[in-house]
């Protein structure tokens, strides 16, 4: 296990989020929010909850953490550096947060698989047993992506084409009102699945541990030793979590879509489409730099709406769930 960063070393990598010398009016802080859009700082670490652990990233490095059935902790650990690190031009605003996106689904779905894996490893198993290990994974692989993918079928269903049917059986003719009631049936629908969601009881263990990803991040943002003593006072709400750059694609697109006005045919929808990886990559820039700035009163009144939807998508997680997702975290540092 790597060494846990000194505290003067973990100053130093904190997100300038924690280090805002102080609240500032509304007014005053709109030149230093602007002023931050080109050229801040890369966000040290982020992460995912997975199937009984965390998965973390760093710059360089992603990890991930899962308990075993027999209580061990299982880790992967790999180096990856995103294409917007290594390619200029994929590394400027919107694009990058486009391709960030893509990233993250891709190394999601790899931690999901993996977690999936060690979740459901027996205990005690023989190694003598490793081909029938093999096929037992590879089972669960396959419907893990199977489920993935018809998830996204159904998120697209939900999120693009129904709000779209909602809109025009309303009958609005201008297209102002039209994506009006586009994105707020959009926004009703997105809210309205994560409650859902929540409802499914196997869902509490994989929110305790997003609540758990969040305390832990605060935790080394704010320069601490990492220990579950330390990560169990902070918050399980965080302003660069994935709920709320969904809320900010949902905004986002609200705006792409008024200045697109009404969609009157197929190829107008499927402009609208084709526009998801800007608008992702728009929200992207918005989430980072409010995440980056919550002191500052501009960002605060970004990230609160964001903020609320999360007390849907976390819940107080227990120590030996803290104690995973700090050792996804000492792993990429």
């Amino acid at each position: 296990m790597p060494e846990v960063p000194s505290q003067e070393k973990a100053a130093r990598l904190v997100s300038p989020r924690a280090r805002w010398p102080e609240e500032k009016p509304l007014l005053l802080s709109l030149p230093l929010f602007l002023s931050a859009v080109f050229g801040h700082e890369k966000i040290a670490v982020g992460g995912q909850a997975v199937i009984e652990g965390v998965m973390m990233r760093s710059p360089t490095l992603v990890a991930t953490a899962v308990r075993r059935p027999d209580g061990e902790i299982s880790v992967r650990k790999t180096g990856f550096v995103s294409i917007s690190k290594r390619k200029k031009l994929l590394g400027l605003p919107v694009i990058r947060g486009a391709i960030v996106l893509i990233e993250t689904l891709s190394l999601g779905i790899s931690a999901l698989t993996y977690s999936a894996e060690e979740a459901l490893k027996e205990e005690g198993a023989e190694e003598k047993e490793g081909v029938k290990e093999k096929k037992t994974s590879a089972m669960t692989t396959l419907g893990l992506v199977g489920t993935i993918i018809l998830s996204l079928g159904l998120g697209f269903l939900l999120f693009f084409y129904l709000p779209l049917f909602v809109a025009e059986k309303v009958g609005v003719k201008s297209g102002l009102w039209f994506n009006l009631v586009d994105g707020a049936a959009r926004l009703v629908v997105f809210v309205a699945y994560i409650g859902l969601v929540g409802l499914w009881g196997e869902m509490r263990k994989l929110y305790q541990y997003h609540g758990a990803e969040h305390k832990s991040i605060y935790a080394f943002e704010a320069g601490e030793e990492l220990t579950v003593e330390n990560a169990m006072k902070h918050s399980t709400l965080h302003p660069r979590c994935g709920t709320s750059f969904l809320l900010m694609v949902v905004v986002v697109s609200l705006v792409v879509f008024i200045a697109l006005g009404r969609p009157e045919n197929w190829t107008e929808r499927a402009v609208r489409f084709l526009l998801v990886p800007v608008i992702a990559g728009v929200a992207f820039e918005f989430t980072k730099l409010s995440g980056k700035y919550a002191n500052n009163a501009l960002a605060s009144v970004l990230i609160k709406p964001g903020l609320w939807l999360q007390k849907m998508t976390t819940r107080e997680p227990a120590p030996d769930q803290i104690e995973v997702a700090l050792r996804a975290l000492r792993e990429v540092l």
